[in-house]
């Protein structure tokens, strides 16, 4: 799956241009107090993942919601067929099993 974030976009419509706008924003808006590094490397960076707390905040302090946040590419991943396991025709014994006592 493919996420392409957009917040920077989403903030720059809303006439907020800097990560302290924001971070005043998420405290006004959603009581939420992030961090400047937090802040920052949400602006700056692609995130692997964003708690749902996080987006929330994002979405009331931006007055958005989470469609104008981030695009999903939910195209079909096509995998290749694995080829189908070949039988064995080894006594179990010869596959490193033990045999119960005659």
């Amino acid at each position: 799956m493919n996420v392409r974030w957009k917040l920077r976009m989403a903030a720059a419509q809303r006439e907020v241009w800097t990560g302290a706008d924001l971070r005043r924003l998420l405290a006004e808006r959603a009581g939420v107090e992030l961090s400047a590094a937090s802040v920052s490397a949400l602006l700056t960076k692609q995130p692997s993942q964003v708690k749902l707390t996080t987006l929330a905040a994002l979405c009331t302090a931006l007055e958005c919601t989470p469609d104008d946040l981030f695009d999903i590419d939910t195209t079909p991943v096509v995998r290749p067929v694995a080829p189908a396991k070949q039988q064995t025709t080894e006594p179990i014994a010869a596959r490193g099993r033990s045999m119960p006592p005659m």
